[in-house]
């Protein structure tokens, strides 16, 4: 409003020295000035009674660097709105919006780089009259589902580095590329793509009906994920490790089913073909912060592979996860480790095994797993 005072104050001055020399002509610029200031300030201020700003996000989570399509929309009150500019932090700059409407809409599409929880400073509206005179903000009322948005950690791809990098077949071969061979319970009907590993040959000498052996039903023997988030040079190292946990469990699941170890958790979440629980995994993982470790006294005595990932671009598996029992260990890291050959790389992260059943060689078992 400061335009406007100092137009009125403008007007009254010239009245003021109308009336000390008593020069009748400064009495019209006076009168008019101080009208044309009131009369700004009152048109923006009824136009402005009523105004409404609302912000929709099409969803409350998005993946990093999707695109997220946001609405505004501003709705006039007892007037319709004169020059009006809006403001959103999801704006590159003020939207202006035509004047003489009842209502406007901005459709904005927003993307983030980097996983979080995001807290949204409110929308607003600047009403002014056409003279720029006199000008009023009108903020939009807060609203918890609006101002409120969880950027989730995206998930890519598994590069394995015996194939040069061909990811076609990775994701349905996820569960060999990290040596999951563990306890088989049972037989059954032989299906469509076994490995002959699993075939139960007996059976085909026999001349019977083919079958297979299958995996024990416990969650031990699944892949296991575990996410060490701590001792990151950078926060762009802690992002690179939990994308690489999430999409090494997002494969390990959708391949047969795995666990997932986050720091604070005593206990494994399992996650089956399905994915009924990656949603709630998913979300986890973008708030994972660099203050906990997790809890590896679940994991030393699993029978099944474990992929510990590692913020810090460490050289070797923790103490606890040292002795396997015949089990796969796999480390992955950010970068790459020197003079030290990776199975796999995702996420800007590298991921060695470390061992596996029946002491196979770090080397051959990446081999065999992309095959």
């Amino acid at each position: 409003m400061r335009p406007a005072l100092a137009t009125g104050l403008l007007g009254i001055a010239f009245i003021a020295a109308a009336l000390l020399v008593d020069v009748e002509p400064l009495w019209v610029p006076g009168v008019a000035l101080v009208a044309l200031a009131f009369g700004c300030v009152a048109w923006v201020f009824v136009a402005a009674h009523g105004v409404t700003v609302r912000r929709t996000l099409a969803s409350p989570r998005i993946v990093e660097n999707e695109p997220l399509s946001v609405a505004l929309e501003v709705r006039a009150g007892a007037l319709a709105l004169p020059t009006a500019r809006l403001l959103d932090p999801l704006l590159r700059g003020p939207a202006t919006l035509p004047p003489g409407r009842r209502g406007s809409r901005v459709r904005v599409e927003a993307r983030f780089a980097r996983r979080g929880r995001r807290s949204l400073e409110l929308s607003s509206v600047l009403i002014a009259d056409p003279l720029g005179l006199a000008v009023r903000e009108v903020r939009a009322r807060p609203a918890a589902h609006d101002d409120e948005l969880l950027v989730l950690p995206r998930i890519e791809p598994l590069a394995s580095a015996a194939t040069g990098g061909d990811t076609s077949r990775l994701a349905s071969d996820a569960r060999r590329l990290v040596g999951a061979e563990v306890e088989l319970d049972g037989i059954r009907p032989l299906r469509d793509g076994t490995p002959a590993s699993r075939i139960f040959w007996p059976a085909i000498a026999r001349g019977a009906e083919p079958q297979e052996r299958y995996l024990r039903a416990d969650g031990d023997s699944r892949p296991l994920v575990v996410l060490d988030p701590r001792g990151a040079d950078s926060e762009e190292q802690l992002d690179a490790a939990v994308r690489a946990a999430a999409s090494i469990a997002h494969a390990l699941a959708r391949s047969g089913g795995c666990g997932v170890l986050l720091p604070g958790d005593r206990r494994p979440a399992d996650l089956d073909e399905s994915l009924a629980g990656w949603t709630h995994v998913h979300a986890r993982l973008a708030l994972v912060g660099p203050e906990r470790g997790p809890s590896l006294a679940v994991v030393a005595t699993r029978r099944g592979p474990v992929v510990f990932v590692s913020a810090r671009r460490r050289l070797g598996l923790p103490q606890a996860l040292a002795d396997g029992h015949g089990a796969a260990r796999v480390l992955v890291v950010p970068g790459e480790i020197a003079e030290r050959r990776a199975a796999f790389s995702v996420a800007g992260c590298s991921g060695y095994i470390t061992g596996g059943p029946r002491g196979r060689k770090p080397a051959r078992s990446a081999a065999g797993g992309a095959a």
